[in-house]
């Protein structure tokens, strides 16, 4: 039988992971502000692989330009940045919050993951933006970073 202290520190324990991403996320977004990805001046990340190797946007490019622009409200930058990473975010922010709330209730909580065509829709969409984003000509050469 547990009594009522214990099942708080059940909880409590249960909240250490959500505690630590938060604060992996905080450090995280603290060497973003930093570092500044959209100067030139001594951007200290390295860059995106796939651009480096192919010259080409991979579905990921901008993200951390995305990132910088959202921690300065700059939402319509963010946009041109990355807007499929933009767009993605509320559903990050479910998955992660339901995770939360799963650890502590003690029982997972379904989220958009579970629908039966999620990963197929994903990988679509991944696709589909991987090509757009490359397209050599207007509108789309807008959209490289």
């Amino acid at each position: 039988m547990t009594t009522h202290g214990g099942a708080t520190a059940v909880r409590l324990r249960a909240m250490l992971f959500p505690a630590a991403t938060v604060l992996v996320a905080g450090v995280g977004a603290a060497v973003v502000l930093a570092a500044d990805p959209t100067s030139d001046a001594g951007f200290p990340l390295p860059p995106c692989p796939v651009k480096l190797l192919t010259g080409l946007d991979c579905p990921g490019c901008g993200v951390t330009r995305m990132i910088y622009s959202l921690l300065h409200g700059d939402v319509l930058t963010a946009l041109h940045f990355n807007a499929a990473a933009m767009l993605f975010i509320p559903f990050f922010l479910w998955t992660w919050g339901a995770w939360v709330l799963g650890r502590w209730r003690g029982r997972r909580v379904a989220t958009w993951e579970q629908w039966r065509w999620a990963p197929h829709v994903g990988l679509v969409l991944i696709a589909i933006w991987s090509v757009i984003r490359n397209l050599p000509f207007p509108p789309f050469n807008a959209l490289y970073v």
